[in-house]
This record gives C-alpha cells, sequence and structure tokens, in this order.
C-alpha cells in the first residue's frame, strides 16, 4: 500500500486519512481524493476536469464544489508554515502540487481504526447530525456556551417534521474528537452533519457553521456570526434561529435533488411529496395538476400524511383560483387542509399551509391567524409560518405586523427560493399604506425572485400606475394577462379579497390599467 509523505503530512489515500506528526487529521473523502492526484503529480499542472472527476466520478457538481474542497485542503496544509501556499492557482487550467518532496512509503496494509459501533442503515426520511461545536477560544468556560448552541440547534431542528435528528447523547461522543464526517455520519445513520466552532475574543463572539451532505461530501452551506457578547444567552436564542431558518431550505432542496435522481418506482411518500414540492410552489394552475396526482399517490401509502394533505390542499385552491373557479376544487381544499390541520397539530409547515387555504377558500381568518400562530409556536422560524402568515395579514389590513412577519422571514432565509411570498407580502402591505415606491420595490423582487408569479405582477403593475408610470404599468397588466390568461379581478377577489377596502386599492387601478374584471 503506497502511502505519500511530504513535510510532516503523510496520506494513506486507501484508508482515505491524512496524518500530520503522526496524528490523523479529518479533512473528507473528497480532500482525499483531489490531494491524491495532486501528490501523484507534484509541481504537473491538473485539469479541473480530472480534479472534479478525480472526486466526483459520475457524478454532474458545480465546480464551486471543487473550490470548497481545495479550501479545505489549504486551511489544512496552512497548520505548517507557508502550507496555503503548497497548492498552487493556474487561472483557466486547475491547479499544481508546489509544496515539499513528495515520497512513496509502501506499507503492507492500509491504516485501519477500530469500529466504535456497527453503522446505521440510512432512514427514508433525511437525518441530521448536530456534531459538538468546538471551542477556539483560550477560555475553557466558553464550553458551556458552544454545547448550549448545539443543544439549543438540535432542539430546533427536531421540530421539523420531515427531518429526523440524532440525539444529543448520540452526537457527543465525538466531543472533543478529530474526526471524518462521512465515517460518523454512517455510524449515526445521518444523511446530513452540522458542525461549527465558537470563538471569543475579548467581548466579541464568533460562530461559524456549515451544513455537509454526507453521501456527496459537499457543502450545502455555510455561514459565520459575529455579535457583541452582551446577553449571551440572547444572542444563542438569535443565532440559533438564523442557523435552523438557514438549514430548513437548504435542506430542502438537497432533498428535492436527491429524489429526482431517483427511479419513480423507488419512491414512498415523503419521496412522492418531495416530487411534488416543485411543481407545488409554482402556484399556476397547469403545474399544480402535476403535483395532484403524486399527492394523492401519497395518500394512497400514507393516508394520514399531514403534509401531503396540506399541499394537495393547496394544490387545489390554486386550481380554483386560477383554473375557473370550480366550486368543487375549493369544497376539496377546505377538506384536505382541515385534514392537514387534525392530523398534523405538531408539524409546523402543514399548519401554515392549512391555514393558508382556510383563510383564503373558506375566508375564515379567525381560525388561520390562530393556526398561523400555533406554526410560529412549534417553529419561530418556519418560512411558510412567516411568509404565508404576511401575506394574509396583508390582504387583511394588518399592514404592519404582515411587514414584520415578511422581514423576519427574509433575514433568517435569505436564500429561500421561496421568499418571493415574503416579498409579495411586503408589496401589498406598503401599498396599501400608500407607499408606492416601497410596493414597487417588493414587487419587483417578488418577480425576481419567481417571474411566474402573476399576482405579484399584477401588484407590480398597481405600483406602476400610482408611481405615475401609466405606461409601464400598462405593459405589466398585459403581461400579467400573458402568463395567466384566466386572470380576473372577480377571480382574485375571491381568495385575496380578506379585507373589502385593502383590495378595492387595487382593483381600481387593475380597471384603470384595463384588467378584466
Amino acid at each position: 500500500m503506497a502511502i505519500h509523505a511530504f513535510g510532516p503530512f503523510r496520506l494513506d489515500a486507501e484508508a482515505e486519512i491524512l496524518f500530520r506528526d503522526a496524528e490523523p487529521v479529518p479533512i473528507g473523502r473528497r480532500a482525499v481524493a483531489l490531494l491524491r492526484v495532486l501528490l501523484q503529480h507534484p509541481g504537473e499542472p491538473v485539469s479541473k476536469d480530472a480534479l472534479i472527476e478525480s472526486a466526483w466520478s459520475g457524478l454532474a457538481v458545480e465546480e464551486s464544489n471543487l473550490t470548497v474542497q481545495i479550501a479545505v485542503l489549504r486551511r489544512t496544509l496552512g497548520k505548517e508554515a507557508g502550507g496555503t501556499r503548497w497548492i498552487e492557482t493556474l487561472p483557466r487550467r486547475g491547479y499544481r502540487f508546489i509544496g515539499p518532496r513528495v515520497t512513496i512509503e509502501v506499507a503492507d496494509q492500509p491504516t485501519k481504526f477500530p469500529a466504535e459501533a456497527t453503522p446505521l442503515a440510512p432512514a427514508k426520511k433525511p437525518t441530521i447530525a448536530v456534531l459538538p461545536f468546538q471551542n477556539l477560544s483560550d477560555d475553557p468556560g466558553q464550553e458551556y456556551f458552544a454545547d448550549g448552541m448545539v443543544e439549543e440547534i438540535t432542539t430546533g431542528l427536531s421540530r421539523i417534521k420531515w427531518l429526523f435528528v440524532t440525539s444529543r447523547s448520540s452526537s457527543f461522543i465525538y466531543k472533543n474528537k478529530q474526526v471524518m464526517v462521512k465515517e460518523v455520519a454512517d455510524k449515526l445513520g445521518a444523511r446530513y452533519v452540522l458542525e461549527g466552532s465558537v470563538r471569543k475574543s475579548g467581548n466579541r463572539i464568533r460562530i461559524t457553521a456549515q451544513l455537509i451532505d454526507a453521501e456527496t461530501d459537499t457543502h450545502l452551506w455555510a455561514e459565520q456570526y459575529d455579535r457583541l457578547i452582551e446577553d449571551v444567552f440572547v444572542m444563542q436564542d438569535e443565532i440559533t434561529m438564523c442557523v435552523i431558518g438557514a438549514i430548513e431550505p437548504s435542506l430542502r432542496k438537497a432533498e428535492i435533488d436527491r429524489v429526482k435522481r431517483q427511479r419513480p418506482k423507488n419512491l414512498n411518500a415523503y419521496d412522492l411529496v418531495l416530487r411534488s414540492l416543485p411543481f407545488v410552489f409554482a402556484h399556476l394552475p397547469k403545474d399544480s395538476a402535476m403535483a395532484i396526482p403524486l399527492l394523492e399517490d401519497a395518500l394512497n401509502l400514507q393516508p394520514d400524511y399531514a403534509a401531503a394533505h396540506a399541499f394537495l390542499g393547496w394544490c387545489l385552491h390554486h386550481r380554483f383560483a386560477r383554473g375557473g373557479l370550480y366550486e368543487k376544487d375549493r369544497i376539496a381544499a377546505i377538506r384536505h387542509a382541515r385534514a392537514a390541520v387534525a392530523l398534523g397539530n405538531d408539524d409546523a409547515t402543514a399548519l401554515a399551509v392549512a391555514a393558508q387555504v382556510i383563510a383564503r377558500d373558506e375566508h375564515d381568518t379567525t381560525t388561520a391567524l390562530k393556526l398561523f400562530d400555533r406554526a410560529l409556536a412549534l417553529s419561530n422560524s418556519n418560512v411558510f409560518a412567516l411568509s404565508l402568515s404576511a401575506g394574509t395579514l396583508a390582504w387583511m389590513g394588518k399592514a404592519e405586523l404582515a411587514i414584520e412577519r415578511a422581514q423576519r422571514a427574509l433575514r433568517l432565509c435569505p436564500f429561500d427560493f421561496y421568499n418571493f411570498r415574503s416579498h409579495y407580502a411586503l408589496a401589498i402591505a406598503h401599498f396599501s399604506c400608500q407607499r408606492y415606491t416601497d410596493a414597487l420595490d417588493a414587487a419587483r423582487s417578488a418577480l425576481n425572485a419567481n417571474p411566474r408569479f402573476s399576482t405579484a405582477r399584477a401588484v407590480l403593475a398597481a405600483a406602476l400606475l400610482r408611481v405615475g408610470r401609466m405606461g409601464e404599468g400598462k405593459a405589466a397588466a398585459q403581461e400579467v394577462l400573458e402568463s395567466e390568461p384566466t386572470f380576473t379581478i372577480h377571480a382574485l377577489s375571491l381568495v385575496a379579497g380578506l379585507e373589502p377596502a385593502v383590495f378595492k386599492s387595487f382593483a381600481d387601478t387593475w380597471r384603470e390599467l384595463g384588467l378584466p374584471h
């Protein structure tokens, strides 16, 4: 077995272990694969394509994954003086190793470590392990803060009903140990791993966190938080909310991408719901027509699946509102929403989506607001509960509360695709308060996030008219009809007319712009 030695480092590629002064250094198998190729060609250029093929053979990955893994290697090698310069970037060509002379040692057997536990079979639903955060401070007393962060994040993630979270006791067996993410994930039966660190310096504290897909060894999300240490527990709560708010959409996207790669015959109820979500989120009848049979199949497999009921009710709502105003669709939407409430008392997303349908199709805003509040009590960073309640509140004329919730959703989940709903809520709220320039900006942001969202385009048209740009307003109104030929003011009033005065302020502009009544 060949071992590549250079400086104080030794790479056992077969065992996927890098050592520094005989101590194992966890860098992940993708980084090991890249380093192996670079060490096999010291001083020679290695193309990006060759490196990607070595680490992600047969997979289609973005070049940013290669950049992340090269950064991991440089950070690790940087523990030795000048080590960050040992891997040189060759613009438009690739990378090359220009570090210490590489020698080959021969070992009879690859390095093995005793197994600590039998690996668990991966769960059908995704499982995440939150590893103990490293305390990088000089102050050992900060251990309690780092451990508290992990405990709060673990508790918060456990409220996401479609996600399994490994117990704190299971994850904490790795405290103060150097670990390899893939190995830990296999032993804990986890598909995703969250790791991080805490560093205190003077009166400031820095927390870093990164989310890793253990199956592909790719980084899904990473963030750094810098705060003043004033009220340490308030800061802990704030950062916990930010981490959970960012992780949920990152995991949701990763799960949707994963299930797209599966053969349809392998799908269970959970996978069917995931497969439906891109169509559900489009909010158009033709997309709802794609989602409805998937959700019905999921409910045939699992009749008590609250989220499937909620999303099916939502699709039926879209078909009712934009697909002919058929009463049977409205009644079915309400029935599935009510089923989601009955079955999903502890599922924040199901409650929020059901509340949206109950508000819009049943006009039972009292129940809907209670359900939104219950969803936020379960998970105060749930993007569906925040953004959907913001839209409902805006149409009810409760503008300031709508703005507060929409802005909180955008702050917690800045890169979530679903942010178009928050921008849409802001546009309605600002318009109803006669802040037309702000409404215009928010409507544009909603359309930038989702160009197919015709209702947001109608709000844009109204705002353009009110700021004196009649020509642009009429052009936007025409685009509404091009994207949704069945659009009428009356049809929208049936689902958005929760407060007559608010809806009238829009309807007056739409009639002036020539949209059909």
